[in-house]
């Protein structure tokens, strides 16, 4: 999870790159270069926890769902019920809400993250007062601090996440992640083709993982509260009519690469890597060792003392 302060210079209508300042250039890039599962943008000037769209195709002041709505309520939630007091709020019930009902926001941050960079946002807005005095900071960190915690225990304890590998090859497959009935794409990571998908817990859902050249496989699962469940995939690859495997790149939003990476990269990769672990520190020990005994060997014997 990341957190950063909101820079509305993003989206089409911001596409002069030599207008957008250099912060928000390297956050995008950023962002496209990484899988961030989930970000917040800290802010003063209300109590209250905002989530996408933070504005509606027409412009108007009104409710403005995106496809994961009901997991960014819960996310929202889960910040505003773990406050000092946010959920109290008169003003936003629950101390949650819509960015487009609020008050809307073109080329903000928090709905290109979930556009573009697969990340899914909110905005944090953690104190009535706009400025501060720096006496009341510890005050607002108290009042904070636990609804910060479990937000990011959250990210972790719900959805699903897992790999998605080759069934001949044994290789990760960077791909796409779907939810049936929720119009969102998940990316999973290049190298190692994790992922992890934010969802509500307590539903049903039927998962599915596409990768180009190889077979869609699809599974439903029950999740758990409090409990986040693993799903791994493994693809067949796609066979042409004359018996030839039907295979090209998933570029996935990712740099222009080969799919070739080195069996290193593939299913045993985290045992190569604590392989690689225990021989370095051996290695470390056994230097260790050798030097003190050459250090025992150079040094000159003690003499004995005579004693009267």
């Amino acid at each position: 999870m990341i957190m950063t302060i909101k820079i509305c210079q993003f989206f089409p209508w911001n596409n002069n790159e030599d207008a957008r300042q250099p912060e928000t250039k390297a956050i995008m890039s950023w962002l496209r270069e990484m899988r961030f599962t989930a970000s917040a943008s800290l802010h003063g000037g209300a109590l209250v926890a905002n989530y996408p769209w933070d504005a509606s195709l027409d412009k108007r002041k009104i409710y403005y769902a995106c496809p994961d709505d009901g997991t960014f309520r819960f996310l929202a939630s889960i910040y505003s019920k773990s406050h000092y007091n946010m959920s109290l709020s008169k003003e936003f019930e629950g101390g949650i809400t819509n960015g487009a009902a609020w008050y809307p926001v073109y080329g903000g941050m928090q709905d290109w993250n979930y556009i573009y960079g697969g990340c899914f946002e909110l905005t944090l807005e953690i104190s009535d007062n706009k400025w501060p005095n720096a006496n009341e900071l510890p005050t607002i960190w108290e009042y904070n601090k636990m609804s910060m915690l479990n937000l990011v225990a959250s990210l972790v304890k719900t959805g699903v996440h897992g790999r998605v590998f080759s069934s001949d090859s044994g290789r990760p497959l960077p791909g796409l992640i779907t939810i049936k009935g929720i119009n969102y794409t998940v990316k999973t990571s290049w190298t190692l083709a994790d992922y992890h998908r934010l969802l509500v817990p307590g539903e049903r859902y039927e998962v599915m993982a596409t990768v180009p050249g190889y077979k869609s496989k699809a599974t439903r699962i029950w999740l758990e509260k409090e409990e986040a469940t693993n799903v791994d995939f493994i693809l067949d690859p796609e066979v042409s009519s004359d018996g030839t495997l039907l295979r090209s790149i998933c570029d996935c939003g990712g740099k222009s690469r080969l799919l070739s990476i080195g069996y290193f990269w593939g299913t045993h990769f985290e045992v190569y890597l604590v392989l690689i672990v225990v021989l370095a520190f051996l290695c470390f020990l056994l230097t260790r060792r050798i030097k003190s005994n050459l250090l025992k060997q150079r040094s000159p014997p003690k003499r004995s003392v005579l004693t009267v």
